[in-house]
């Protein structure tokens, strides 16, 4: 039997935290000091952990040891964690990096934050993010620069790169980010780190909107787990899914528990959007392991929707969606918009049909490792280099978008380091409602060795 002396906080799962605390090998208050003792050790040169809770966090601690009960079924019992600077919590600022929202009150917590303390967490403070949520890099005039763990000259990713940028240094076990654009998925590969884009629509994004508002949830856009291990996304995923009321979600099963059932379709490039050589080989070398493993492994793209047709009608549907109340915005009238969203319809039921061939696609998330931090603020300025060949910077949503537009569910994998050392992830990309299946691959890769 694990004991505490055995336990290595800063190394373990959420779920075998969770574990010993239950079993009572350590105590939720000693597993929250570690915590705090990693972030005040680890996180002077990364800024990541930017917003600090810690007295709150060790009353919740403490609460949860004085009512700690044998087999306690909280799934998350004493794990110390962290969440995005845009997810609510009462009594902490909601900026979004921006210094106007600096001091807008918080009353209380979002959706998410409830599900998870009623599991047994305990929130820590809350990570950095870029200015209004929108960029692959994560510096704000509020709190600053998240530099990469790996590389302080580059990004974490963004825009959950202070969440990213906390896992991968050890600092927390567990974290929620968001994801419209790749928000979840670029920091999980830039970073190194397990991450998860649920379906649209099955956590709640009560508590996840734009500062001082109160409305639907924003079109496209998801809240989801992160993590270093996958097993843990699967855990945080059933704690934080399910309608605010009315009815009852019931997600289903992985298709496989074996690798050598899985049906995979390999996709390593876009029309006009290349991936470097370092991520193409991950891709190469992962379809090579699962074909060995016994794995179906096809690369036959013609299956697939009219990919450059889809980014077409996903750019549109993301720039009316964020520019909703800025100034100057040209928003299109009700009729365009609900035939983007029959084209997002049609888009779904093509991506449906394909997933009775295949259980997953998987593909890049970003077409090269982490990137030296940009400088100029005007994406149209903004330029990738691509194996040499300039490439420009907002192309990169065409990655992001093959799961955001028709709302599927996408599982960030750490599979492979660049030459020069820098982590590179893929996304493994489900049907419909399948984020079991995506996990579910995703913890056997891993069981398997072929995460890193």
């Amino acid at each position: 039997m694990a004991t505490k002396e055995r336990l290595d906080l800063g190394s373990a799962s959420a779920c075998e935290t969770a574990a010993a605390v239950r079993r009572g090998d350590v105590s939720a208050l000693e597993v929250c000091e570690a915590a705090i003792a990693r972030i005040e050790r680890t996180d002077g040169s990364i800024n990541a952990v930017v917003v600090r809770d810690f007295d709150r966090a060790r009353a919740a601690a403490q609460h949860i040891d004085k009512t700690r009960q044998p087999n306690d079924a909280r799934s998350l019992l004493g794990v110390a964690m962290t969440v995005k600077e845009s997810i609510d919590i009462a009594g902490l600022p909601t900026t979004w990096g921006m210094e106007v929202f600096k001091d807008l009150p918080v009353t209380d917590d979002a959706l998410l934050v409830k599900r998870l303390k009623t599991a047994g967490a305990v929130i820590l403070g809350k990570t950095n993010a870029p200015v209004a949520l929108a960029d692959w890099q994560t510096e704000n005039p509020v709190y600053g620069r998240t530099v990469n763990p790996y590389d302080e000259t580059r990004s974490p990713g963004g825009s959950s790169g202070g969440a990213a940028a906390a896992l991968a240094t050890g600092m927390v076990p567990l974290e929620v980010g968001s994801d419209i654009g790749g928000s979840i998925r670029v920091p999980a590969h830039m970073c190194g780190v397990f991450g998860h884009k649920p379906s649209y629509g099955i956590i709640p994004l009560k508590g996840h909107g734009f500062p001082g508002t109160d409305g639907v949830d924003v079109p496209l856009g998801v809240v989801g787990p992160m993590a270093r291990h996958a097993e843990d996304l699967s855990v945080a995923l059933d704690v934080m899914a399910g309608p605010d009321a009315g009815y009852r979600l019931d997600l289903p099963t992985a298709r496989h528990s074996a690798l050598s059932k899985y049906r995979v379709l390999i996709l390593d490039g876009l029309p006009g959007v290349p991936a470097d050589s370092d991520t193409r080989a991950a891709v190469s070398n992962l379809a090579d392991a699962l074909a060995e493993a016994g794995a179906s492994v096809s690369d036959d793209t013609s299956v697939l929707p009219d990919v450059t047709a889809m980014h077409q009608t996903y750019v549109k549907m993301l720039n009316t969606t964020l520019s909703r109340g800025t100034p100057g915005a040209r928003p299109i009238n009700a009729h365009a918009w609900m035939e983007v969203v029959d084209e997002q319809m049609r888009v779904t039921r093509a991506w449906r049909e394909l997933f009775e061939t295949y259980d997953v696609v998987i593909a890049p998330i970003f077409s090269t490792p982490a990137f030296t931090y940009k400088i100029d603020p005007d994406w149209g300025n903004r330029t990738l280099s691509v194996d040499g060949q300039v490439q420009p910077y907002g192309a990169q949503l065409a990655w992001a978008g093959l799961a955001t537009f028709p709302g599927l569910p996408a599982t960030a994998v750490p599979v492979a380091k660049s030459v020069q050392g820098l982590p590179i992830g893929l996304q493994l990309i489900g049907g419909p409602f399948e984020d079991r299946t995506t996990l579910g691959l995703a913890s056997l890769l891993e069981e398997a060795g072929l995460t890193v």
